[in-house]
């Protein structure tokens, strides 16, 4: 086994860098066939998702490979080798099998636990077969990854540890940190909201089936393809008024049940000045909502009293929000000019933002700015104070801090840090999931009053903190043993060509003798032919019986490889032989139509 794994995830690299990395399905066609095309590679899979791009390859020299690898990502992604290579990870061999394992189980997924890369998984190995890019090798190794996952998430309670990205972001949502938001208190906070669900992939439907779950009363699909947005829409539907016949209960002890319809992506800016929820998960390189466009669909939501705000008019006679009274400009030797500060601030809010006191230094440039954090330092001391202060004011004050630093091992602050008095914000009137990467949603939308945003950086940050369970130890467990025998299997496997090689020359040696013997001895009658013919057979079957088992037992254990070409050096085994024992057992069955028929049923 040769197996080669490159690839970069949010473990190894920041979201900007993910971001920018994220391949489209075009992309990633063209990057398999590149590598398979490539000299060191004989196999190839992708496993894009929105946080991972992980390119498996079958090697045959370990060094070419990762620098072909690395190479092929660099190109295809965007991103330039030099940036790409601090933040890509390579395994090999057992580890990188492990590797696979651990993904597929969601240890290694951003919300610990959470089942949806099995799907990731399985549409990996779907678009390498139709590239016929996966041979034996990979076929094997993500099929065994699929069971080795389901065996996890029903032998043990990994789905207690975490959830999928969507039910984890609507969390975040529902209430800050998602390790303390029950199911129970996201219900209530969903329950008969409208939401709008922007792509219609797997992230998006799943997103609509969660939501539909958690009791949305309202459901709008929008996508590029009015085809796919119609079936999904027309999918919630159908679970609805199944879910109504079939008497199921909601939260409320009610009967569940949601509306769902589909848009063209065009009526998105509409549909979200009606949107209480909006989760955005498509396949596009740019933003799908700016800033421009949340500002508008949450203008006339927010009223300025709930922001603790008073209105003015504006010269487009729109109602915006004016800053608070601030001391900036006012005090003796401040180098801001409060009118420019104001100019600022009316710029800021004829594009659409209230950005609070920080309006009072827009538009500054720096070297103003520079003087007024000098100012500001030096502000710190009463200036009244030091100009009636003597020498001997400042000795006394000295021996008193010595004295203090010598009691107390340190010099005390003497200034307390003055009381910050925040900027209170609306409760959120539109909440922004964005599953995206890169992302859909304008980061800039999350300093707009009553919007609140989560995408997959804070979905990152938010999943550092979350807990734990006690079930993983034992998934680690699984995973280990899982690794021990896909890597026996695979040292069995490399041996038995050689086996089979060595077999058939015994067969050879055996009729050749046979033939021998009718020379010598013509009048040989049938029966006794017979019996001489199954006597050499049973000697040399039984000679060759415990070394060839022995010899698989032993190429089964780390390190075993090596028992092949013994084998070979021993018996002095043609090596094309070989060769083509392997060849004819990777050209037995159709793999790949066996397995889109496995991957099919497990759907």
């Amino acid at each position: 086994m040769s197996l080669l794994v490159v690839g970069l995830s949010h473990r190894s690299a920041p979201v900007s860098v993910l971001e920018r990395a994220a391949l489209s399905q075009d992309a990633q066609i063209k990057l398999l066939q590149d590598t398979v095309a490539a000299e060191p590679a004989t196999e190839a899979a992708l496993l894009a998702t929105c946080n991972r791009i992980e390119l498996y390859a079958d090697v045959d020299k370990f060094h070419a490979g990762v620098a072909e690898l690395s190479t092929l990502l660099a190109q295809h992604s965007g991103v330039g080798l030099d940036e790409l290579t601090p933040y890509l990870y390579v395994h090999y061999e057992d580890r990188a099998v492990h590797h696979l394992f651990s993904v597929a189980c969601g240890l290694d997924s951003m919300v610990v636990g959470e089942g949806q890369i099995l799907g990731q998984i399985k549409d990996s190995l779907a678009l390498a077969q139709e590239l016929h890019s996966a041979g034996r090798l990979l076929n094997d190794l993500f099929q065994q990854g699929l069971r080795v996952g389901k065996r996890a998430h029903s032998e043990t309670g990994i789905d207690r540890a975490g959830q999928s990205l969507v039910t984890f972001g609507l969390q975040q949502l529902a209430g800050g940190r998602g390790a303390g938001v029950s199911v129970e208190s996201v219900e209530s906070w969903a329950a008969g909201k409208k939401a709008l669900v922007i792509g219609a992939g797997s992230m998006s439907s799943l997103a609509a089936a969660t939501l539909a779950r958690l009791g949305v009363a309202e459901i709008v699909v929008a996508n590029r393809t009015p085809d796919r947005a119609e079936r999904l829409a027309q999918i919630i539907n159908d679970n609805s008024e199944n879910s109504q016949y079939e008497g199921r209960e909601g939260r409320e002890g009610g009967v569940t049940s949601v509306f769902a319809r589909a848009v063209p992506m065009a009526s998105v800016p509409f549909e979200l000045t009606r949107a209480d929820i909006a989760v955005s998960c498509t396949g596009a390189t740019g933003l799908v909502l700016t800033a421009g466009i949340v500002a508008a669909a949450v203008e006339g939501r927010v009223p300025a009293e709930e922001a603790g705000l008073s209105p003015r008019t504006t010269p487009r006679g729109g109602v915006r929000a004016v800053l608070p009274p601030t001391s900036l400009g006012t005090e003796d030797g401040c180098p801001l000019d409060l009118s420019v500060a104001q100019a600022g601030q009316a710029v800021q809010e004829s594009a659409g933002f209230s950005v609070m006191g920080e309006a009072a230094v827009a538009g500054m440039d720096a070297a103003t700015l520079e003087q007024h954090a000098a100012w500001v330092d030096n502000g710190t001391v009463d200036r009244r104070d030091t100009a009636r202060r003597t020498p001997d004011d400042d000795r006394e004050l000295i021996a008193a801090l010595a004295l203090t630093a010598a009691t107390l091992g340190r010099i005390p602050e003497r200034r307390r840090p003055e009381v910050v008095v925040g900027v209170p914000r609306p409760a959120p009137v539109l909440s922004l999931l964005d599953l995206a990467m890169p992302r859909d949603v304008d980061a800039a939308a999350h300093r707009l009053a009553g919007v609140r945003l989560v995408d997959i950086e804070s979905l990152a940050e938010a999943s550092a903190d979350a807990p734990m369970a006690a079930d993983v130890d034992q998934v680690r467990r699984i995973v280990a043993d899982e690794v021990a025998a896909f890597g026996a299997a695979l040292r069995a496997a490399h041996i038995t060509p050689t086996v089979v090689a060595l077999r058939a020359m015994a067969a050879d040696v055996v009729a050749g003798e046979i033939a021998r013997l009718d020379g010598r001895l013509p009048g040989l009658d049938e029966k006794h032919r017979a019996e001489i013919t199954q006597t050499v057979r049973r000697v040399v079957d039984k000679l060759l019986h415990a070394p060839t088992v022995r010899v698989k037992q032993l190429a089964a254990e780390p390190g075993g490889a090596g028992y092949a070409d013994a084998l070979r050096t021993l018996f002095d085994l043609d090596q094309e032989t070989v060769a083509s024992v392997s060849r004819a057992d990777q050209d037995g069955p159709d793999t790949t139509t066996e397995t889109n028929a496995e991957n099919r049923g497990r759907a």
